[in-house]
């Protein structure tokens, strides 16, 4: 079988550091392994997903020498299209899959389903919906019906959920009580972060999926639709967080360390051997190319904990 490591960012603003960071790690462990690098774009988030971001993003990408083997580079790749905002029919296919499964039902619950439409970070993982909503009567649906159109949750059952992360090793959750039913369609009636990643990673044929530490909790949500749909799992490697050094995280929002920061302030070697010395792959900071950077590439001397990127 042929390994496939993917990088699927959301064009929702210039990338940073701590995005060159995943996006490296994830090429260079599977090109360690002899595999093939796809690009997918994850726009589910119109309205802070924009064109302009995804020129950009592909500029920086090629810039850094991380050119993508199967990607956004034209209809004629095997797995188009490679943006999230069109590939709704096979999001609906699913959807239709796991609701004639008796496995989803209506929520009206006010709460801010919107963040579904984007990777959830370590404090959205916080918030457990207890399914409240799996016993609303016919009548009680009919009446908030009238008043609110609502987002669809999955049923998940009382039971333990584990996986072996590549890097963090065992991982284990209780699916209802730590998870919770979870929305794989919002009420504005576009899908969910949750459901379209698995879609995509499945129908790709992704195999491994290097992503940040703060996804963690998601994983075991995501490994239940595979599961319920049959699909083959991914092996999960996920990478600690670049923090700020009052250990703050990194974001687009706040433009710590963004790309036209960083291209004015170095060359891609550079950058490159920035982030593998902080990583602890090599002990002192000098410029390495990707393929120097490939050759030192372990996952035995990434740390668990989150590195500090700025001095």
């Amino acid at each position: 079988m042929e390994h496939k490591g993917r990088f699927a960012p959301s064009p929702s603003g210039r990338m940073h550091i701590g995005n060159v960071y995943t996006a490296l790690l994830s090429w260079l462990s599977i090109k360690q392994r002899g595999g093939s690098w796809l690009l997918r774009i994850e726009d589910l988030d119109r309205q802070r997903c924009k064109p302009e971001y995804t020129i950009q993003l592909l500029d920086d990408l090629h810039w850094l020498g991380l050119d993508w083997d199967e990607g956004p580079s034209g209809d004629s790749e095997p797995h188009s299209p490679y943006f999230q905002s069109n590939r709704t029919e096979l999001y609906q296919s699913t959807f239709d899959q796991l609701k004639s499964k008796g496995l989803v039902y209506d929520c009206y619950c006010s709460r801010a389903d919107v963040i579904a439409a984007r990777a959830p970070h370590g404090s959205d993982a916080l918030s457990v919906y207890r399914g409240h909503c799996r016993e609303l009567s016919e009548n009680e649906r009919r009446v908030l019906l009238q008043s609110k159109r609502p987002a669809q949750r999955i049923v998940v059952p009382n039971r333990k959920s584990t996986f072996l992360d590549g890097h963090y090793g065992l991982q284990h959750r209780n699916l209802f009580l730590d998870c919770g039913d979870f929305i794989i369609r919002r009420a504005d009636g576009g899908f969910a972060y949750q459901l379209a990643v698995v879609v995509d990673d499945a129908s790709m044929h992704i195999t491994e999926v290097v992503r940040g530490s703060d996804l963690l909790a998601s994983t075991h949500q995501q490994i239940f639709l595979y599961n319920e749909l049959g699909f083959d799992i991914p092996r999960f490697y996920h990478v600690p967080l670049l923090v700020a050094k009052d250990g703050r995280r990194l974001s687009k929002r706040n433009k710590d360390l963004d790309m036209g920061a960083l291209r004015k302030q170095f060359t891609p070697e550079r950058l490159v051997g920035k982030i593998m010395h902080r990583c602890g792959f090599i002990s002192e900071e000098y410029p390495l190319s990707l393929q120097e950077a490939q050759a030192v590439f372990s996952w035995e001397k990434l740390p668990c904990k989150n590195i500090c990127i700025t001095d």
